[in-house]
């Protein structure tokens, strides 16, 4: 369980299962004189990757709690949301993403997202416009962009393979050095910036039971699509954040994207020496950068 000062547990039902959100409830944050539905909503959802879980915005949201009202999810086949026994699909966390804010939300909101989750934050806002106000994030992309194939490359065919799967998960993925070396060498820019403390909280999100199916899911490509036939349909107010040293995902991809909808795309920021979540590697230039789009380039709209 995330464990943040102020923040505590809830939980909402989806036609998927149950998902876990956090949100600032208890003191330093509570105010008596100001309602919580008074404040403007800020909604943070995490990528994907082994072990995967609200954590990843951890270090920043905490930063807005003053503010706005916050909501950081588990998202289903996450953290301590449920898990499914099987396969998931794209369609599962485009119904989900919807279903949580239309549950959880009274009004338009701005959404936080990194990663594939940010792509398919895309697609839920070209789908329900009704439910944003703007977008914020962090490296998005489908992973098969511009006609790219992930679930072609070695790693993704290896994955695919029966019983070699549930294999690299046990001993590549859901172990602490499993998911050292994939922050290390995947997600981070600098090793040196991987801490303890986010090991073991990928380590906890990946040993609950079933986590497999979300993580491999994810390995295989059955969650990728091509983000570059969506994005010129996309008409929220949007602010994109990428990191330099992105694997797989470089800023010329970020930047191609940015160039197919320049109305919608208001900023696009690069930060320097920072891989794929420059959240969890430099929090504190990411909050700054939030703040700026939210106070800046997206606060007129």
């Amino acid at each position: 369980m995330l464990k943040i000062p102020g923040f505590s547990q809830h939980s909402l039902d989806t036609s998927l299962g149950t998902m876990v959100y956090y949100t600032a409830d208890q003191a330093p944050w509570l105010r008596q004189e100001v309602s919580d539905k008074s404040l403007s909503t800020l909604v943070f959802l995490h990528g994907f990757g082994g072990g995967s879980s609200a954590y990843e915005w951890s270090k920043v949201f905490p930063a807005f709690a003053s503010e706005y009202r916050i909501l950081a999810p588990d998202l289903i086949g996450w953290g301590n949301s449920d898990h499914l026994d099987r396969n998931y699909q794209i369609d599962d966390y485009l119904t989900s993403i919807a279903e949580f804010l239309e549950k959880s939300c009274n009004e338009p909101v701005t959404v936080i997202a990194s990663s594939l989750t940010a792509a398919f934050t895309i697609r839920v806002a070209i789908a329900h416009p009704e439910l944003f106000k703007s977008l914020i994030l962090t490296t998005p992309a489908g992973l098969s962009d511009f006609g790219e194939n992930y679930t072609r490359s070695f790693f993704a065919q290896l994955v695919s393979t029966p019983i070699i799967d549930r294999l690299i998960y046990d001993f590549g993925i859901a172990n602490e050095l499993g998911i050292r070396n994939f922050l290390e060498q995947r997600q981070f820019a600098r090793p040196e910036r991987v801490y303890p403390e986010i090991v073991a909280a990928y380590l906890e999100s990946a040993k609950q039971p079933n986590a497999e199916y979300s993580a491999l899911s994810f390995v295989r490509g059955d969650l990728c699509f091509d983000l570059s036939q969506h994005i010129e349909q996309l008409t929220i107010p949007t602010g994109i954040i990428w990191g330099e040293k992105s694997q797989f995902t470089g800023p010329e991809i970020g930047k191609r994207l940015a160039e197919m909808n320049p109305t919608a795309i208001k900023a696009f920021e690069i930060i320097q020496e920072v891989g794929l979540t420059p959240q969890l590697e430099l929090p504190a230039v990411t909050i700054g950068l939030i703040h700026k789009f939210l106070n800046g380039e997206l606060a007129s709209n």
